[in-house]
């Protein structure tokens, strides 16, 4: 059997995966990056979109992906309005908090077609696609890959970058405890009457959560997570229905609209692993963890393991074993505290404003209006969200 050797072998093309191929660079390793087929850009604005953090914005810049990225298609959030189901409203400035921005919004096949790219035009990289990984044999010192054309591929370690149904993760039997949340999150973009001058929006609703975020030009994009029952009902309305039905759920701040992409919903879920790491295998991405997308930090997550797994990598010494779980626990425990504090927030803001338990509404808005008034207070959580400290 003839295997074409690696150290590092990414399985997942997605924004995590080519981010961290980016970010090894200009390493020592040799790398390759398996992914069955190359991004393509949205025939005219993608309806998956992403809030990527200063943080991150400024990881993606570090990589340079950034740079190249077309500015015309990027909004910054220069604030955000949050309002409760009982009359509420919490306001967020970058301001305020003494930042330039709370974050931008950009389309998911923006970043990714940008860092393939990159990716592409990279020295120590050999990109495998077509490809799709067969069978995956772990031995104690290498990571054995066989491909759909039947090849072989091998790496001191193998990176798990291939999404929530992760085929990585269940090759190795790494367990994920997923919970249901029931719910679906129904995404679309469209054009808006006003200007939403970089003010992103958020409502807690007894029918879900519904988020505008502001689009480059004056066109918003929609997070409506709702009940499955509610989101297809949505998703079977006319264009107008769909666009009148938004725009009366926030009160209609931005007069009617117009929509510039079809509908489309994902199911939602809560996705916990005990351990992201084994021997020669890391995880990142939405192969690691999943949460609730009220919080608009999927993606930030994953560009943090990128990034955390990059640096631990490139540091290590040239005699240190890549692949060893005593190397890759220290990226386990260097990921953990975010990624349990952001999966437990946007958990019980999900409970706290689930339409049954009514009898928690006055305190819940109550405690959004003390906060409101607290400025102190808002600049920790602002600062603490975007990664300003």
């Amino acid at each position: 059997m003839q295997v074409t050797e690696f150290d590092i072998l990414i399985v997942g093309g997605g924004l995590a995966g080519l981010a961290l191929a980016s970010a090894l660079g200009d390493t020592r390793f040799r790398i390759a990056l398996v992914e069955r087929r190359p991004p393509r850009p949205a025939p005219d604005w993608d309806a998956r979109i992403y809030a990527v953090s200063p943080a991150n914005a400024d990881f993606l810049q570090a990589i340079g992906a950034w740079k190249h990225m077309a500015a015309e298609r990027i909004a910054p959030i220069h604030s955000m309005r949050v309002f409760g189901d009982g009359g509420a409203q919490l306001d967020f400035s970058a301001y305020e908090a003494g930042v330039g921005e709370l974050g931008w919004i950009l389309e998911s096949s923006l970043m990714a077609c940008e860092l393939w790219e990159s990716v592409k035009r990279q020295g120590n990289l050999t990109l495998l696609c077509p490809a799709a990984p067969q069978a995956l044999q772990v031995t104690a010192a290498t990571a054995v890959l066989t491909l759909n054309d039947n090849s072989h591929v091998s790496a001191k370690l193998i990176v798990g970058a291939d999404g929530r149904d992760s085929w990585v993760r269940e090759a190795l039997g790494l367990r994920a405890i997923s919970t249901s949340y029931g719910e679906m999150g129904l995404v679309a973009n469209f054009e808006c009457q006003h200007p939403h001058r970089g003010i992103a929006r958020q409502w807690f609703r007894c029918d879900g959560v519904l988020a505008w975020l502001p689009m480059a030009g004056n066109r918003v994009s929609i997070v409506w997570s709702t009940p499955d029952e509610n989101a297809r009902a949505m998703l079977a309305l006319s264009a107008e229905e769909l666009c009148a039905r938004v725009a009366a759920a926030g009160n209609k701040e931005l007069g009617t609209f117009k929509l510039l992409t079809p509908a489309a919903a994902f199911p939602l879920r809560l996705t916990y692993l005990p351990r992201i790491v084994a021997p020669r295998l890391a995880l990142v991405g939405d192969a690691a963890h999943g949460i609730h997308p009220l919080s608009g930090h999927g993606i930030n997550l994953g560009y943090q393991d990128a990034k955390a797994l990059a640096a631990l990598l490139a540091a290590s010494p040239d005699w240190q074993d890549i692949g060893s779980e005593r190397l890759l626990r220290r990226y386990q425990r260097e990921r953990r505290e975010e990624t349990l504090s952001m999966q437990a927030a946007t958990h019980a803001l999900h409970h706290l404003f689930r339409k049954d338990f009514p009898g928690l509404s006055p305190w819940r808005n109550f405690g959004m209006n003390l906060t409101n008034r607290l400025p102190l207070l808002k600049s920790f959580l602002v600062r603490y969200a975007i990664g300003a400290f």
